[in-house]
């Protein structure tokens, strides 16, 4: 069977995955004209809910606004691969800027936020199908191999000393990826439902007290104002929690670059299927190319798999709906057969996109300005599942401590703290730039895997540079 008629039935769009298996809510009432808070929080996905969360939790009498443009989770948080880890973008670079021991803070943060959400659903009743079955990243060319030996390495200087290092056959006992010659994994990971931890924690804070309003575009944040069709909140704190959509506000066409992601679903496989393929374990899994792969097993047995795609829409635009381009579908469903081949011809149920933040030095960051009291998150280059909920209770510290109600913690002492970063270059030269960038990355991974020698691609390191990862 060919890949078109694998998918010649795949669902497109829909928002993502996830919400066609749960069904689209019903949105929350939207603005009725002015209103006044002690928080208003823009933007009702995972930096946004959580911060409203600690905030209320923190201080049960703040009164607390969220403004959420469709419905809670319809950006990134209702379309990712449902990769809860430690990973966080710029950690090297704040290596650099601030020192080692403030980057290996950060990444002791980052591993512990893995427990934070893991604890909170529990406490809260948040059904969202998390399993703590660690991260594992293969290599399947010896190019991949040198990096995954460098990669570990690297963590483990980052105090991940719990960090596991396999061969082929270690791998394989695991899951059998086809030409897998070596994987990393580590514990500090959990697959979950992207939609059922959104929707779980936007009823949480609901029932806290937050006032939540969907429907509510906000067009223009300014100090003490939101700014929406239907009237304007006003409040001493304005906190920005957009991320992949910030392009969208007034002013902030080139703060965060929306980059696009996409994925797909299969039908679910059968026993005989999962026989020939492992992953008892449930880890999520990726792997060591430039233009990589990420995925999971999901609760009811489907293989969720996603890569760049298209990566990059001119103007900044976003989608509307989650569609995404064949070419698209067709390619990764060609990464899910080239990993597991005896998929082949199993049909994709479902396809879709969503967007990032990525910043220009690609560095998540959390700020507060405290003269105009306008905060921002975000920023976290894909890896914000657990990130934002750092991030949030790093905003609920700085907020705290701005208004005198605390002192410094050690969140706000982390290193991406106020960390300023220039502007994405003017168009054409973004979508120049984003384009070349991961068409060069995909060259990279077929030289590699053509040539079969253990050093990696030049190419993907000139592309790194220009683009400013490193």
């Amino acid at each position: 069977m060919s890949s078109t008629d694998a998918i010649a039935g795949t669902v497109n769009g829909g928002i993502s995955f996830w919400y066609a298996r749960a069904g689209l809510p019903v949105p929350r009432e939207p603005l009725a004209g002015d209103a006044s808070a002690d928080v208003v929080v823009v933007g009702g996905g995972y930096t946004g809910l959580w911060t409203a969360y600690y905030l209320k939790k923190a201080v049960p009498s703040l009164r607390v606004v969220v403004l959420e443009q469709k419905f809670c989770g319809y950006g990134a948080s209702g379309r990712n691969g449902g990769w809860l880890y430690n990973g966080v973008a710029g950690r090297d670079r704040y290596a650099r800027l601030h020192g080692r021991e403030a980057a290996v803070r950060l990444q002791r943060a980052m591993n512990e936020t893995v427990d934070e959400v893991v604890r909170v659903a529990g406490e809260e009743g948040v059904e969202a199908d998390i399993h703590r079955g660690g991260v594992l990243e293969v290599a399947c060319t010896p190019a991949q191999l040198g990096r995954l030996k460098a990669f570990h390495e690297h963590e483990a200087a980052y105090g991940e000393d719990d960090r596991e290092l396999y061969g082929a056959r270690e791998t394989a006992e695991r899951i059998r990826v086809a030409d897998a010659v070596g994987s990393t994994w580590t514990p500090h990971g959990a697959r979950l439902n992207p939609v059922k931890l959104v929707t779980g924690l936007a009823a949480v804070v609901e029932g806290l007290g937050v006032t939540v309003h969907e429907l509510t575009p906000v067009t223009e944040i300014r100090p003490g104002h939101a700014v929406t069709p239907y009237g304007t909140v006003r409040a001493p704190y304005v906190l920005r929690c957009t991320e992949g959509f910030t392009a969208n506000l007034k002013g902030q066409r080139r703060t965060w670059l929306p980059m696009n992601s996409s994925m797909i679903a299969t039908e679910p496989l059968t026993a005989e299927q999962w026989a020939t393929i492992g992953w008892e374990g449930r880890e999520t899994l990726g792997d060591m190319a430039h233009a990589y792969m990420y995925a999971q097993r999901t609760a009811d047995d489907r293989i969720a798999l996603g890569g760049r795609g298209v990566p990059y829409r001119f103007g900044s635009r976003t989608d509307n709906d989650g569609r995404t381009q064949t070419a698209t579908i067709e390619a990764l469903y060609e990464i899910l057969v080239r990993f597991f081949p005896s998929l082949t011809g199993v049909k994709v149920d479902y396809a879709w996109s969503g967007v990032l933040g990525v910043p220009r030095d690609w560095c998540a960051t959390v700020t507060l300005d405290r003269s105009t009291g306008l905060g921002w998150a975000g920023g976290y280059v894909g890896s914000g599942v657990a990130t934002a909920n750092l991030a949030a209770r790093t905003l609920r510290d700085l907020v705290q401590r701005d208004s005198g109600q605390a002192g410094a913690t050690e969140l706000t002492s982390l290193p991406w703290v106020n960390h300023r970063v220039r502007k994405w270059e003017p168009e054409p030269l973004r979508w120049v730039g984003v384009q070349g960038m991961y068409a060069t990355y995909r060259t990279a991974d077929r030289r590699e895997a053509a040539s079969q020698k253990g050093e990696s691609s030049r190419l993907a390191r000139w592309a790194d540079r220009v683009a400013g990862r490193h």
